[in-house]
Parts: C-alpha cells; structure tokens; sequence
C-alpha cells in the first residue's frame, strides 16, 4: 500500500551497508517506520530528509511493519537545531518523549501540530526548558495524567493552592497539605504557569520571562510527576541533565 504523509524525523538509525530507518511522526498516521535506501551515501537523495527533525512530505510503499521510502520533499529542514547542541538537545528530548509514548500509528494531528511548533520556537531562540514543560504537559493530558490544579485533590475545594502531590496527581489546599508529607510547596508564579501548560497552545507561544527560581521549581515538579506517572527511562533527559551539571 502507498503512503503520502506530511511527518517530522523523530528516530534515524543505520541499518545495512548505506540505508537508514527513520521513525516518522505523521499528522494522520501517527508513528510510521520506513527504509530510507542509500541514505548514509554522500549523494543520496534522501540524504538530507532522513535527518533528525527534518519536516518534510513523505511518500512511501508498505506491505509490512517497514516501509520503503520513494520519495521525498523537505518543507523545514530545522537545520538551526542540529548546528546548535543546545537546540538538538532539547528537540533530541521531545522527539525522544513523542516517539517512546505513542504507540505505532496512532493519529495525533493536534501533538503533531504542538511538536512541530516546538521545533520552530526551539529554532526561534525561545526559551528551552519552557517550550520542554508545554510539550510535556501536552504528553501528560494525551496520556490521561493531567494534573488537578482547579481544585484541591483531597477536599476538592477550590481553595488558595498550597502544595502539589506528584503522588496524588495534584495541588492540596493547605488544610489538606500534611496528607502528602513528600507535597512540593507552590509558588504562585510557579501554580500560574503549570495551569498555563495545560491551556495554552505551543504555536501561540511568545517571548517569555521566567525566574530562574521558578524554572527550577517547575523542573523540579514535573520531573517528579514523570518519573512518578509515567515512569520511562530516556537517555535525551540524561544527556541534558549531564549539560547542567557540568555548565555545557
């Protein structure tokens, strides 16, 4: 069966001699595999859409779990990102996200839209660990993870946020803070922003100013959220944890 798909390169490996797989994610197929024949050669054609991130327009032939790719037409190659380690990083870690928490060919046209809008703000000089926490949250809603942040998760009043349970899914009020002792205090800033997460829509997203102090709490809780819902290893969150720790 043929295949025309608009995707972004989430996965690019080497297989044989001078091929590659790359895992695309499509805008109505969701997650797809294809051989990309030729493609480690300095002369291929499909040298340059089988890069990671590359956006492009995808035609294929299927008849079992690989496809082989016929051709190819790039629409944003992203090469901003890939010059840049940090950009790379960033868009290494969300494409590493999108590609372990989907499952083959699920249809996702709003992710796909969110994921490719992060990799034109990552390319637009917007800043990293924000654009990181939208797409995050948009994986937590896809997932059924959502944080309850309207009301208090015990009491469900909707009273002043005071804390917020990784473990029991959301905030608690302060009359209810001491049934979560591990309960990470919130910041108003810090309460605005994760409602924000959830909301807003990354292809709106601005120029925007965070305190270092509340970027470090929001990492902090949803880092912890996460690894408490979602529980997946992935080497991109590592390799960017290593950068902060050495100041790369």
């Amino acid at each position: 069966m043929q295949y025309r798909v608009q995707g972004i390169v989430i996965r690019s490996m080497d297989y044989g001699e001078g091929n590659k797989i790359i895992t695309l994610f499509t805008r109505e197929h969701g997650k797809l595999s294809v051989v990309a024949r030729g493609a480690k050669k300095v002369k291929s054609r499909y040298g340059s859409s089988a890069q990671l991130f590359t956006c492009g327009d995808y035609l294929f032939f299927k008849s079992g779990q690989l496809g082989t790719l016929n051709h190819a037409e790039i629409i944003e190659p992203f090469h901003k990102i890939r010059e840049d380690l940090h950009k790379a990083a960033h868009a290494s870690y969300l494409s590493e996200l999108t590609d372990r928490m989907l499952g083959d060919q699920e249809g996702q046209p709003f992710l796909y839209d969110q994921l490719k809008a992060s990799l034109q703000a990552i390319q637009e000089d917007k800043d990293l660990q924000i654009i990181d926490h939208l797409y995050e949250m948009k994986m937590f809603v896809l997932a059924g993870y959502t944080p309850e942040l309207e009301q208090c998760v015990v009491c469900r009043e909707n009273a002043e946020p005071f804390a917020i349970s990784v473990g029991m899914g959301g905030m608690l009020c302060e009359r209810c803070k001491l049934r979560d002792p591990q309960a990470i205090p919130l910041t108003p800033g810090a309460y605005k922003l994760l409602r924000l997460f959830i909301q807003m829509d990354v292809r709106r997203l601005g120029q925007i100013d965070v305190k270092p102090q509340t970027k470090q709490l929001l990492k902090t809780i949803l880092r912890a959220y996460f690894d408490t819902h979602v529980g997946l290893k992935l080497k991109s969150r590592d390799f960017l944890d290593q950068m902060d720790k050495y100041g790369v």
